[in-house]
């Protein structure tokens, strides 16, 4: 899936597009939480990746170690969210993942 196909946003330097991503509500055995009782944890899937930021040198450093597709975990404040076509998105730097969930 293309940038193109999902939204009209395109990141710029190391910023990434996310639309937020809640996990499963259920243990493995089945059983519901409750909203008091479960830690959510700021999860998003990435539908874009900007090209990278330059370093001093005007040497671009990609970031290939995030694509569309990828879900990952963030700090609770990070990012900007904005509202496009009633569609919500996440923007974030690519430095504020904190990790990919397999």
């Amino acid at each position: 899936m293309t940038t193109a196909e999902k939204t009209s946003l395109i990141p710029l330097e190391d910023r990434i597009i996310a639309e937020k991503h809640e996990p499963e509500e259920k243990t493995s055995g089945g059983i519901l939480l409750p909203d008091s009782a479960k830690e959510k944890p700021q999860q998003a899937i990435i539908i874009a990746v900007g090209p990278g930021k330059k370093d001093d040198k005007g040497n671009l450093i990609p970031i290939d170690y995030l694509k569309a597709g990828d879900i990952v975990i963030y700090p609770k404040y990070s990012g900007t969210e904005i509202k496009i076509d009633g569609k919500e998105y996440l923007i974030l730097k690519a430095s504020d993942v904190l990790a990919k969930v397999q």
